[in-house]
């Protein structure tokens, strides 16, 4: 064990004494209402640390989507993020992108890369992308039956990122081809 780590351990068992000295004081005699205490504080940690973890999964999902409207204009809301998210229909398959105006490119994450069938291991890493967090290998591969809306481009080159990305990024290459509004805290498109 590092020192580092001893002397955490070491804190932690000193604060326990403390705490533990302090309950037996001042629940002398009464250790069922200590123990129903702290149940009662457990519970309630639990119950928002589940809270916050169903919040933080299901938070994007519950949050209202993208909309066609007449003429075939395409309203995104902003997220809680504040961040713009497209859901592309891509070969009958939707996968939910990020809009990047700072990305050139289209860019799968690895996880959307296998939805699609395109095995991240079995690329040809040959460009370099220069991302916020350095330089990132890139795969080349082609995205068939691109739809959003009553839009539909039968082919879209994109790149797979070898790096750590958890969501897929819509860059200009395919978000130049639409004039592109922000209106209070909508994104708008319009081909």
């Amino acid at each position: 064990m590092e020192s580092f780590e001893f002397g955490r351990v070491a804190y932690l068992l000193l604060l326990l004494t403390f705490v533990g000295g302090w309950v037996l004081v001042e629940y002398r005699g009464r250790m069922g209402s200590a123990l129903r205490t702290a149940m009662a504080w457990g519970l309630i940690f639990l119950a928002v640390a589940a809270g916050y973890g169903l919040w933080t999964e299901m938070g994007p999902t519950l949050s209202p989507g993208q909309q066609v409207m007449e003429g075939g204009e395409i309203d995104i809301p902003r997220a809680p993020d504040g961040h713009y998210y497209i859901t592309l229909e891509i070969g009958g398959t939707p996968v939910r992108f990020m809009a990047d105006t700072g990305a050139s490119e289209v860019v799968l994450s690895a996880r959307d890369a296998r939805t699609l069938g395109f095995d991240p291991d079995d690329l040809d890493y040959l460009g370099t992308a220069y991302t916020a967090n350095g330089p990132v290998q890139t795969a080349r591969v082609e995205l068939r039956d691109v739809r959003l809306g009553d839009t539909a481009d039968p082919r879209l080159p994109a790149y797979v990122n070898s790096g750590e990305l958890d969501t897929s990024l819509l860059g200009m290459s395919y978000l130049g081809q639409f004039d592109i509004r922000i209106s209070g805290d909508q994104m708008i498109l319009q081909r």
